[in-house]
């Protein structure tokens, strides 16, 4: 019996061991027309054992690469593609740059800054001050997230004055002036119960009209009750 203790590396766990052993069986074919014969087999193979990357880009590329990687670099077959040697395969990628600008107040974040200093340039003194009043609106925000009670408008107006360098000065309860809205009179007299509502007789219309789908008597309503009070005597009758 076999263990695994006393077995090589598996380098490609995904194609198994028995892949890897058929490529090794490769290194010791002398000839080279059987070698590439059943390298092309075992390329077939590895890629019926794995389906799912029929549909990656360069998916035989990808095959031939790691028949070589799992022969240590040693398989001496003609390859479609361009034979990859171990430092390719084995280069680590370049360290990313991380910025290295660290905020001047981290508990406003980078963007209040961004803001502020956009805030600053302006030239427009309206819109100059909207930032003004959405960067203090924002800093009151970041504020509660750090404390409980409610800061004071007076504080706010005092960091942004030290932020800014005394470029930007927060007016507490300063808003847009909004155009008032025209007030609308009521004219003079009942209009809903004017003359050009009411007959010659003095009635209103709409109070005909009612009386006529309500039975045509003068008790609204009078008509339709006697009827119904007939209609149930006579089948109490019965």
């Amino acid at each position: 019996m076999e263990y695994n203790t006393t077995r090589n590396h598996l380098i490609m766990k995904e194609y198994g061991r028995n892949i890897q052993k058929m490529v090794e069986y490769l290194l010791t074919i002398e000839d080279d027309m059987e070698r590439q014969r059943n390298a092309m087999a075992v390329i077939e193979l590895m890629g019926t054992l794995n389906p799912h990357l029929r549909n990656v880009e360069d998916f035989r590329h990808k095959l031939w690469d790691h028949i070589f990687n799992i022969s240590g670099f040693g398989l001496q077959v003609e390859s479609p593609y361009p034979i990859p040697t171990r430092e390719t395969l084995k280069a680590r990628p370049e360290r990313l740059a991380y910025p290295k600008k660290y905020p001047r107040n981290r508990h406003f974040g980078k963007n209040l800054e961004m803001v502020i200093d956009k805030a600053i340039v302006e030239e427009n003194p309206e819109k100059k001050e909207g930032f003004t009043q959405v960067v203090a609106n924002y800093m009151k925000l970041a504020y509660s997230n750090w404390h409980k009670e409610s800061v004071h408008d007076d504080a706010i107006k005092a960091e942004l004055l030290a932020i800014t360098g005394n470029q930007l000065e927060y007016h507490p309860g300063a808003a847009p002036a909004v155009a008032s809205t025209p007030s609308f009179t009521q004219p003079s007299g009942n209009t809903m119960g004017g003359d050009h509502f009411r007959t010659s007789t003095g009635k209103r219309k709409n109070f005909q009209q009612n009386q006529k789908f309500k039975g045509g008597s003068n008790t609204p309503g009078k008509g339709n009750n006697n009827k119904h009070n007939n209609k149930f005597n006579k089948n109490r009758n019965k």
